[in-house]
């Protein structure tokens, strides 16, 4: 299922970039804009993961540096019955975490500097179930290509803006591209960022919850950090790209409305109802 809409998301970005090169500069426009399309398209599969490493700033984490986090991965992937996943951390004091990668194989989970400084060890190990969570899901290619291609789409809308700023009047003169098609084009593109960042169920979030309740044994552990990470985030918005939002366990950038319009993420009220109702039953987190 999660290849399929893979799939699909990459169909719908070829297509809005084709239809927008078309607007732009005619027939050799959609030709450009379709080669553009399957370039990103090769290397958001690819390397999709690294990219989204970059974006957020997070820089390797070694075993010397962080004996404790890597004793707690090590401990819940095998529980996870998964590979060990590499480590990064953000330096962002936000509270906060995500997992990417293309397949379990190929997995990274980053913290921020703010999540191994503001949690207890519960907490930070019901976190980290929940990305590891993810990754057994196979929620992470979707999500991770997803930051790729709309952090792709937000540079073309700037190079448009930018050319359009200088070289559009030039361009008209000389009978070259179009402005009208360079000023949907900044109108449309963020909006097709949206909507790829829309593509991101909200209901992934609630399977990782539970499945990370499951590995960890310990559902109040991350209700506890849900309920810290929103209230911290609410505060202290991090400085990081729009994006990327959708990865984070929680949404980075809940202080600003217009981020919470396009948010990906459910309640985290809900979330700690069910975490809390699923403590509740024996034998809760027992089984995966």
């Amino acid at each position: 299922m999660n290849n399929m809409k893979v799939f699909l998301l990459m169909s719908v970005l070829t297509a809005i970039l084709v239809g927008i090169g078309n607007l732009f500069g005619g027939p050799q426009g959609a030709m450009l804009f379709f080669l553009i399309a399957m370039g990103m398209n090769f290397f958001s599969y690819w390397y999709s993961d690294k990219m989204a490493i970059r974006m957020t700033g997070a820089q390797p984490l070694s075993p010397e540096e962080a004996p404790e986090l890597y004793a707690i991965v090590r401990e819940l992937s095998a529980k996870a019955q998964l590979p060990m996943p590499s480590l990064y951390m953000t330096p962002e004091q936000q509270p906060n975490a995500f997992a990417t990668g293309r397949n379990p194989e190929h997995s990274a989970v980053a913290v921020t500097a703010g999540l191994v400084r503001l949690l207890d060890r519960e907490e930070i190990a019901g976190v980290l179930a929940h990305e590891l969570a993810h990754i057994k899901n196979r929620d992470v290619l979707i999500g991770t290509i997803a930051a790729t291609l709309a952090g792709a789409i937000s540079m073309i809308a700037n190079a448009a803006q930018w050319s359009l700023m200088f070289g559009g009047a030039r361009d008209e003169e000389e009978g070259g591209g179009n402005p009208l098609g360079a000023i949907l084009m900044i109108i449309l593109m963020p909006i097709a960022a949206a909507v790829i960042q829309m593509a991101i169920s909200r209901s992934r979030e609630y399977r990782a919850d539970a499945v990370g309740a499951a590995i960890s044994g310990r559902p109040l552990g991350l209700a506890n950090a849900l309920t810290k990470l929103e209230r911290i985030a609410q505060q202290l918005p991090a400085d990081l790209t729009p994006a990327t939002a959708h990865l984070f366990i929680v949404n980075p950038l809940s202080g600003a409305s217009l981020a919470n319009l396009f948010s990906t993420h459910p309640p985290i009220q809900e979330r700690v109802r069910r975490l809390t109702e699923m403590a509740s039953r024996p034998g809760a987190g027992v089984s995966i």
